[in-house]
């Protein structure tokens, strides 16, 4: 198998730390990431979900902070993906992301969110149904921010204007939607149909069942899919409590992260090196080819770079 690192784009948290405390410490940062590169991990964009503008904009002031004061393990983030809080706020679609701080999208939120957070915003997951959107996605798009659709019960036509307006990514695909739809009509199909965008899947046999993920693959042309584990804290930890923001998740002895008393996952323990074994697995891809995948394929999606682990 190729020896190079791995690249997340969807990263809330590892090795027990949450990327949304207010809290976060250098060394849990530095434990974070520790626990990514036993992984195989090279690089992720650190994710960020729904909240409030300003507590949003703290979150990304601190982290750069922690950053600057850990250059070491700073190397592997390459950037932050926000997804949130211009979702929809529908129950189901918003899946466990709360609904209060939800909104249309704003340039001038999304500018001070990127001052906050170093310029270094390279992915924006949002539900191209809010007024605006078009115009938020342009406009996003030429500052060279990339936009994935998610979250979202958008019509064929909202959808048009967003693919039209620069968006290019589903983000975590099958997933992020009511656990019941109209069995042609949904937005997962909606979603799907479209070669426009590259479709992102999370192959942890729990959000998708594995043949779910081969239809799906299935489904798109070549170069039209992408993998990310949407990690929580509980990912690359033991069983047990933890947090995404306020929100407080158990992870069970079947991995699941999920909010106590709910059934929607809450993020996922996956880690890309088992990503990697679970794409070969249930697709039939070479070990390289499924790692290439979680490597050099993501990076070039993405403009970035992966430092040597």
């Amino acid at each position: 198998m190729n020896s190079g690192g791995l690249f997340d784009f969807q990263v809330n948290g590892f090795g027990g730390v949450d990327f949304q405390r207010d809290d976060l410490t250098v060394a849990q940062f530095e434990r974070a990431v520790a626990v990514l590169r036993s992984h195989g991990t090279a690089g992720i964009f650190a994710t960020l979900i729904t909240d409030e503008i300003e507590t949003l904009c703290r979150r990304f002031a601190a982290f750069e902070k922690l950053c600057a004061s850990a250059p070491s393990s700073a190397n592997a983030i390459l950037g932050y993906h926000l997804e949130g809080p211009w979702l929809s706020p529908e129950p189901g679609y918003r899946g466990a992301h709360p609904a209060g701080p939800m909104c249309a999208p704003s340039l001038a939120d999304f500018e001070r969110l990127q001052s906050a957070a170093g310029g270094r915003i390279r992915l924006i997951t949002l539900a191209p149904e809010w007024p605006g959107s078009a115009e938020f996605v342009a406009a996003v798009t030429r500052a060279g921010v990339q936009v994935s659709l998610g979250h979202t019960h958008a019509t064929d036509a909202q959808i048009d204007d967003a693919v039209l307006a620069g968006a290019r990514f589903c983000t975590h695909l099958g997933n992020g939607c009511p656990l019941q739809l109209h069995r042609h009509d949904n937005i997962v199909q909606r979603l799907l149909a479209r070669d426009e965008l590259i479709a992102c899947f999370i192959p942890d046999g729990v959000h998708l069942p594995p043949a779910v993920l081969k239809n799906f693959v299935r489904a798109k042309p070549a170069g039209g899919v992408l993998f990310t584990t949407d990690a929580m804290a509980g990912a690359g930890a033991p069983p047990g409590r933890f947090t995404i923001g306020p929100h407080e998740i158990d992870v069970g002895a079947d991995g699941v992260a999920r909010q106590p008393g709910a059934q929607n996952f809450a993020g996922s323990t996956l880690t890309p090196d088992v990503g990697v074994q679970n794409v070969a697995a249930w697709l039939g891809l070479t070990p390289a080819a499924a790692h290439a995948l979680w490597s050099s394929v993501a990076a070039g999606a993405f403009g970035v770079t992966l430092p040597a682990l």
